[in-house]
């Protein structure tokens, strides 16, 4: 499953430049599925969801920082572990109930990510 930010956020940005894919964004900050991938142009997630991989999407929260869900792998591929949760000094990043993945979607979504 992705990982999500909770409320308890004190807006530290610890958690930022620790995901390997670009997917934790600053409160109220826009955002791109080009952030931090190779993806580029015309989309289509694995979800089935198409977007354009260079727009600005609007920010998933106006408060705190987020985690887009479309481009979190848990850090599959990279690390053992959510670095964004490893970092945390108030222990607010954690699973996701709401969007449950499998080891083998998650890696899947890596590779769709960077492309490899």
């Amino acid at each position: 499953m992705a990982i999500k930010i909770t409320d308890e956020c004190i807006n530290c940005g610890a958690c930022e430049p620790e995901c390997p894919n670009n997917a934790i964004y600053e409160a109220s900050e826009e955002w791109r599925f080009a952030d931090g991938t190779e993806l580029r142009g015309k989309i289509v997630l694995p979800n089935g969801k198409k977007f354009d991989a260079d727009a600005s999407q609007e920010p998933v929260n106006d408060e705190i920082y987020f985690i887009v869900t479309d481009k979190c792998t848990e850090c599959k591929g990279f690390h053992e572990e959510p670095q964004c949760a490893a970092v945390c000094p108030v222990d607010c990043c954690v699973p996701d109930e709401e969007n449950e993945e499998s080891e083998v979607e998650l890696l899947a979504k890596k590779q769709f990510l960077h492309k490899e």
